[in-house]
């Protein structure tokens, strides 16, 4: 083994040195990627992820998230959490505190964070308020019973369909990391497409389709397109991948290709990012510029690596 690696998805290079100290202090997989993801959730420039996120299609805030250990391969995850600004963190704490679970959804969620005493606050900013109104014009949503009430949500999920994604740092965010010990981790964190359908829940808390890890061939996370990450079950195929032998670059570019081939009229970019466990990486995306993050025990700040394009 090379020594410890952290890897994030594009803007999660910003949690990444921290990330990288608690590695080399000899610390957890585990705790290296909350702590990664936890500064990507407290971003308030980052507009889909964590506190500043995009609300859904009724101006309501739903958070995802999900971690994953590879030791044990035991997981975590919660889904349409609302006033909590870090669900990463409450993910972990399902992964240790209630074993016999897996996935928390919304109010479930929320009164499992409030027994474990996680602080509440406001979650939506006014800036991320001011570009959900500017997707929707402001008479949508004046509300009517009846037939028009019908109309109201047949033309709000037509509106949906035209939406352009905002410009400015855009997709979930994922992190994955090998320690000294040679665990590794991977996490997701989340809020989902802009004015999405309320309840809709992605890729991103779904073990096997946004993420996955298994010490024994490797860690994946996926972003972007998260129903078709769903439909192929995109991270786990990524790692059977490595399983198999192939490096993560390719496992990457198999489990894009695999993707592909659903029938999809919302189909847009997805992407790949994987995780060996002597240290090799690498990402792939059906976008040609895209880009993920590495830190390695040597470097001082993270470096930008390309993904490659099946």
């Amino acid at each position: 083994m090379s020594g410890a690696v952290v890897l994030a998805s594009e803007r999660g290079e910003i949690g990444l040195p921290a990330a990288m100290e608690v590695l080399r202090m000899g610390g957890s997989a585990l705790d290296a990627v909350e702590i990664a993801v936890r500064a990507a959730e407290a971003n308030l420039d980052d507009h889909y992820v964590g506190v500043g996120g995009i609300p859904n299609l009724l101006g309501v805030l739903e958070l995802d998230a999900s971690i994953m250990d590879g030791r044990t391969r035991a997981a975590g995850a919660v889904a349409a959490v609302r006033g909590f600004p870090h669900p990463i963190s409450i993910a972990r704490k399902v992964l240790e505190e209630l074993p016999q679970h897996v996935l928390l959804v919304g109010e479930g969620a929320e009164q499992f964070a409030r027994e474990l005493g996680f602080g509440e606050g406001e979650t939506l900013t006014d800036e991320a308020r001011r570009i959900w109104r500017e997707g929707l014009d402001r008479e949508l949503w004046e509300g009517a019973g009846g037939e028009g009430d019908r109309r109201y949500r047949e033309e709000a999920l037509a509106r949906l369909r035209r939406m352009a994604v905002p410009e400015g740092p855009w997709g979930t965010v994922n992190v994955l990391a090998l320690d000294r010990r040679g665990d590794l981790c991977a996490g997701v964190s989340t809020s989902g497409y802009p004015w999405k359908y309320p309840g809709r829940v992605g890729d991103s808390p779904i073990v096997g389709a946004g993420n996955y890890c298994d010490n024994r061939a490797g860690a994946a996370g996926c972003t972007g397109r998260g129903e078709m990450a769903i439909r192929a079950g995109t991270a786990l195929t990524t790692v059977r991948h490595l399983a198999a032998g192939l490096s993560p670059e390719a496992a990457c570019l198999e489990a894009l290709r695999d993707a592909a081939s659903l029938e999809d009229e919302f189909r847009t970019t997805l992407n790949v990012l994987a995780l060996a466990p002597d240290g090799r990486h690498g990402g792939a995306s059906t976008r040609t510029d895209a880009t993920y993050a590495v830190m390695t025990e040597n470097m001082t700040e993270p470096e930008i690596r390309p993904r490659s394009a099946p």
